[in-house]
């Protein structure tokens, strides 16, 4: 198992990869090849539609973390952060999807953030938060690709927060 932030993951965040290709989703028989390819072309290039998408990944992103606040020793640490990651690994993979590859760095970060903390602390919570608003952020500024030098020293920021949480 990788290292994240120079710790040791406590949790094992799983996410099945979707196939994109609609043809091994149909299968074959129903549906001619000229259709089939209209049907790709369409899922590759309306990239437009991101955002309503995003928008309700980043609720459900907030309301995981506006749960985990209440987190306390009795409760199950792997479901409270659940409902944190599961959004955090939607908005990863539908970032890529859309071309907002900068959305999925960040998710992606976030995810490893949360297999490795030990619980939802005040402090975890705040790196939590400062993910949710780097990626409202980036959505709202409709930023595709990887944002560029900005977009690298806004992951460098949210790795060193990383860091430095461990390192207290």
């Amino acid at each position: 198992m990788s290292m994240h932030f120079d710790q040791k993951p406590k949790r094992k965040a799983t996410f099945i990869k979707p196939n994109f290709d609609i043809k091994e989703k149909v299968g074959t028989g129903g549906l001619s090849e000229a259709i089939l390819s209209k049907a790709q072309k369409f899922l590759e290039e309306n990239t437009e539609e991101f955002e309503p998408l995003a928008n309700l990944y980043l609720t459900s992103l907030a309301q995981g973390i506006d749960s985990a606040k209440d987190y306390g020793v009795n409760d199950d640490l792997d479901q409270t952060l659940s409902h944190v990651i599961y959004p955090a690994m939607q908005l990863k993979a539908n970032g890529g999807m859309f071309h907002y590859s900068l959305v999925s760095a960040i998710s992606d970060k976030l995810v490893q953030f949360l297999e490795v903390i030990e619980e939802p602390d005040i402090e975890a919570l705040e790196i939590m938060m400062a993910f949710h608003t780097t990626i409202r952020a980036v959505i709202q500024g409709k930023i595709k690709g990887n944002g560029g030098q900005h977009g690298a020293d806004l992951l460098e920021e949210l790795d060193q927060a990383c860091r430095r949480y461990f390192s207290r």
